[in-house]
């Protein structure tokens, strides 16, 4: 009888697992594509990156996510480093949950473009976080969340986190109502199976949910990489998720550490390793999973104040 109890208990946290698990074979689909030489390594500005957001658009609207805007487009302008005025678009689409409360989930999907006849693909960065957000509103599209979840396909991070700076001057929803950032960019590529999550220094509670989510996943989830005074370790600001950060907005960053393609021509589809990928990708689900189910004790946590304005 026990033997049988422990035979159905295994089969229901089976079950479970595999019902939280992105579609692999779209997954992998969505960053070949994106990280394929139709969009000139998606510069912002160029048209290989319109073409990207076009694409993404698309995916978004077969998610059957809202959105805010037609076609999901946000405009903004900035000055790049020459003093030139450069145009971007933000992506935005969301799901409404059963709290107005919400959770952003954001990636970039611009890269470095075109140099000395090169195409920067970005494999990795980022058309891996990309397509791991397109995963996660495909699931919740199915699976209504407690809170209203935010999608972001930020533009021009590498030219200093531009759409993100322009997004978070005027935030939907309001300031007040965005209870956490979950940020994705370079998921895909790691030769020991490590993926990391920063900001938990600030908001420790954050670590007992990943730690779940990371049950069985594949992987090792790692943390660290946000200790004030640690310099180039400390990635708080290095990524989209800084720009929520110095708002005091609690963030959690999944990323993997520097490789060798990291910024090449060389950070190509054909670079990544899939299983890894995939098993990042479900890991990252359940712990949106796990945020979704425990804002309350989220919002009840003291974070430590970031002091980086």
């Amino acid at each position: 009888m026990i033997l049988r109890l422990l035979f159905i208990f295994a089969f229901l946290i089976s079950n479970q697992v595999i019902a939280q698990s992105n579609d692999r074979k779209k997954l992998l689909s969505d960053l070949e594509k994106l990280s394929s030489d139709r969009f000139e390594g998606r510069k912002t500005g160029s048209y290989g990156n319109k073409l990207a957001a076009e694409y993404i658009s698309s995916r978004f609207k077969e998610a059957g996510l809202e959105s805010y805007n037609d076609g999901y487009k946000h405009s903004f302008s900035f000055k790049n480093s020459k003093d030139e005025q450069l145009n971007g678009t933000n992506l935005i689409g969301f799901i409404k949950g059963k709290s107005n409360e919400a959770i952003v989930i954001t990636a970039h999907y611009d890269h470095l473009g075109i140099r000395n006849n090169e195409i920067f693909n970005g494999a990795d960065d980022n058309a891996s976080g990309v397509s791991v957000l397109i995963a996660i509103s495909e699931y919740f599209s199915k699976h209504k969340p407690e809170n209203t979840l935010i999608f972001i396909a930020f533009d021009a991070e590498e030219m200093g986190m531009q759409g993100a700076k322009s997004y978070i001057k005027k935030p939907l929803p309001s300031r007040s109502g965005i209870k956490l950032n979950v940020n994705l960019d370079m998921v895909s590529r790691n030769e020991r199976a490590e993926l990391y999550a920063a900001g938990t220094y600030y908001n420790p509670v954050l670590k007992e949910f990943i730690t779940e989510a990371g049950k069985n996943s594949g992987i090792k989830i790692l943390f660290g990489h946000d200790i004030p005074g640690s310099g180039k370790d400390d990635w708080t600001l290095q990524s989209d998720h800084g720009v929520f950060a110095k708002e005091n907005i609690p963030f959690i960053y999944f990323g993997v550490e520097d490789h060798a393609g990291y910024h090449q021509s060389s950070d190509k589809f054909a670079e990544v390793n899939p299983d890894f990928f995939h098993s990042a990708s479900n890991a990252i689900l359940r712990s949106v999973i796990e945020f979704d189910r425990n804002m309350d004790k989220i919002k009840a946590s003291s974070a430590k104040s970031l002091q980086t304005k």
